[in-house]
């Protein structure tokens, strides 16, 4: 908090400069940040570089920040000066998964610090160092200031000790919606600001006319993409009945094309699972739900922590691969009869994080789109995509809405402060 007060002094392009010089080691350390994300969190290379390409990016944005307008002109019916004034909320806790150690955490400590907050960063503590203390150490070179970026890695008990802190007013997690209510409960007795990024069970909607030889790929890609440890991953694969025998055919031959393996000593498309714990989870969700009734078409296996990308056919609501939030490379594939049972089915679900539309007609799909809560949508893509200039969030059971990027970052580590100055002391009756 010391630090804070100084660092909330300094000029806009002191702050800018160092925001800035943070982007340009991400890019010149590549090489060694690169090695520690795959290693620690089991990524593959270009997963790792996509991180550190976003990271570098969320930190030139975030120097755009520091020079933004700091307020408004108010007009006032008294004869004064009257305006508001954006101000830092002083010290931000800043609590990131393993799944994008990097990604979910600079995308929060960037913006914080360029509007002049100090941010206490608890990483996920298996991926302490990709997630918390590369970071740091980043920060450091780049010039910021000592205190203003300390790093505490560990379990729940950490995260709680920093939302229960008096000296940190504002809460940004990242994780899963369990987590999130307990978080966002905690905080709000202590009339905290949380800004929650949870979980999801995002639907990729296949209509009629879709083009199979294109979509297969992309389905793919939004199940699997980092063994579907991503809060986007496509969970729901809704196919028109005219497509869905032949859809759930090639995503299973895709499935059982990729290579899974350790992603440090060979080219693979998936490594392996975070721990046992998940992986545990994952396999018993697939096991309960073929015990169901569900079909294997591809997968439902694994070596150690290595699970192989799985397709399951004959699903329902009731199908728990379906019906949670797996966290894992398992793709249900459900068909629908038309449009509006598409946007029925996409809608029923407890999450609204991210939405996917393949369609040759585009108008439709964002027709389609506006009957579905969801804080993203995508057309003609998956449902797994992250840019640095874009907002990000969702609503009901994935979050408290868009927190992250563009002008939610000033919305969310900001507090607006309405002033006057008046030339004289202003009279009163009494």
């Amino acid at each position: 908090r010391a630090a804070q007060r100084d660092w909330a002094r300094a000029p806009h392009f002191v702050r800018a400069q160092v925001l800035r010089r943070a982007g340009d080691l991400f890019t010149e350390h590549a090489g060694e940040l690169r090695e520690w994300i795959v290693r620690e969190s089991g990524s593959i290379p270009g997963k790792a570089d996509f991180e550190l390409h976003v990271a570098a990016q969320e930190c030139y944005e975030a120097a755009a920040l520091a020079s933004r307008p700091a307020g408004q002109v108010l007009p006032s019916e008294a004869p004064r000066l009257s305006y508001t004034r954006r101000v830092p909320v002083g010290v931000v806790g800043v609590i990131s998964p393993f799944n994008a150690p990097l990604i979910l955490s600079i995308r929060s400590v960037a913006p914080a610090l360029a509007l002049g907050n100090g941010v206490v960063l608890k990483p996920d503590p298996r991926t302490a160092v990709c997630g918390g203390l590369a970071l740091a150490a980043v920060f450091a070179e780049a010039g910021l200031p000592e205190g203003l970026l300390p790093v505490l890695p560990g379990g729940a008990d950490v995260g709680a000790a920093l939302v229960e802190d008096p000296l940190v007013p504002v809460i940004s997690f990242t994780g899963s919606t369990a987590a999130g209510r307990a978080v966002g409960e905690a905080a709000g007795r202590r009339l905290k600001r949380a800004h929650l990024e949870l979980g999801g069970n995002s639907a990729l909607i296949v209509l009629e006319d879709a083009d199979l030889d294109a979509v297969i790929s992309t389905a793919a890609w939004g199940s699997f993409f980092h063994q579907g440890q991503i809060c986007m991953t496509t969970g729901r694969h809704l196919v028109h009945a005219s497509l869905v025998e032949e859809y759930a055919e090639r995503l299973a031959a895709k499935a059982d094309s990729l290579a899974v393996g350790d992603p440090h000593r060979e080219q693979v498309h998936l490594g392996p699972i975070i721990d046992a714990g998940q992986l545990a989870k994952i396999h018993g969700l697939v096991e309960s739900s073929t015990a169901q009734g569900a079909r294997l078409a591809a997968g439902g296996t694994h070596q150690d922590l290595f699970y192989r990308p799985t397709v399951l056919t004959g699903v329902d609501d009731r199908t728990p691969v379906y019906a949670e939030e797996v966290f894992g490379p398992v793709a249900p594939v459900r068909a629908f009869a038309d449009a509006d049972e598409a946007a029925a089915l996409a809608a029923d679900s407890s999450y609204g994080l991210s939405l996917g539309i393949v369609t040759r007609d585009t108008a439709r799909a964002l027709d389609l789109a506006e009957r579905i809560p969801t804080g993203i949508v995508h057309i003609n893509d998956q449902t797994v995509n992250d840019e640095a200039v874009a907002p990000f969030g969702g609503v009901a059971a994935s979050g408290t809405g868009a927190r992250f990027g563009g002008e939610s970052n000033l919305e969310a580590f900001t507090d607006v402060r309405w002033t006057t100055v008046r030339g004289d002391v202003a009279p009163y009756p009494f």
